[in-house]
């Protein structure tokens, strides 16, 4: 019975040490502060409510959150590229991040639409089913048909300016946009024109 009393009181302490060295759990996003601070660092380029009035700067408004998050802390410790970005997200902690990422979340975003009537047909075949003989998945099994993506997942694309979208591409295909592999090796095998297709038919999603 000592044996055994003794087997378990070490068991309980080896848990309890366990317990106290395991990380602290992130505290849970402020959405009063995320959005003070969103209006300090953010607003200027990417509107008052996350609604960019910028082609070439996204919209942020209703994206998953966990996204935001990870693209704000992959500026901050430099897997992703952007001298802009990368000094305004060294001034946030993971939590002013948080914060902010999900206070955006909350944000109702505007549509858009698209405008390459020339284009948006072939902009539709590569968004739903893909190029198989070249090796290009549809956009939609990730992103979802209506552009609402994945949460935590993958990122909300509908109504994103195309011109924004199709920096991005290029960027993921020329490798200066490093921070997806499977975006990298999706757009390597897009022409230009296939690129400004598929990013005018997102701007137009609902």
């Amino acid at each position: 019975m000592k044996s055994l009393a003794a087997f378990l009181m070490t068991a309980v302490l080896a848990a309890s040490a366990s317990a106290a060295d395991a990380p602290a759990a992130p505290a849970k996003p402020d959405l009063a502060k995320g959005s003070a601070s969103y209006g300090t660092v953010c607003a200027a380029c990417h509107g008052a409510d996350g609604n960019s009035t910028v082609p070439l700067q996204p919209n942020l408004a209703q994206q998953h959150p966990e996204y935001l998050l990870k693209q704000l802390l992959d500026f901050k410790n430099g897997t992703r590229k952007d001298a802009i970005m990368q000094g305004f997200a060294a001034t946030l902690s993971e939590q002013d991040a948080r914060n902010i990422s999900w206070w955006l979340a909350s944000q109702k975003e505007k549509p858009g639409f698209a405008k390459e009537k020339d284009l948006v047909m072939l902009g539709e075949k590569i968004y739903r089913g893909g190029m198989q003989d070249r090796h290009i998945p549809a956009c939609a099994g990730c992103h979802s048909p209506n552009g609402a993506g994945i949460p935590s997942q993958y990122p909300r694309l509908s109504g994103q300016y195309a011109d924004y979208t199709a920096k991005q591409l290029a960027g993921f295909r020329d490798g200066s946009r490093g921070n997806s592999a499977t975006m990298h090796d999706i757009t390597r095998y897009m022409t230009d024109r296939e690129i400004k297709a598929v990013s005018d038919y997102i701007a137009g999603l609902r």
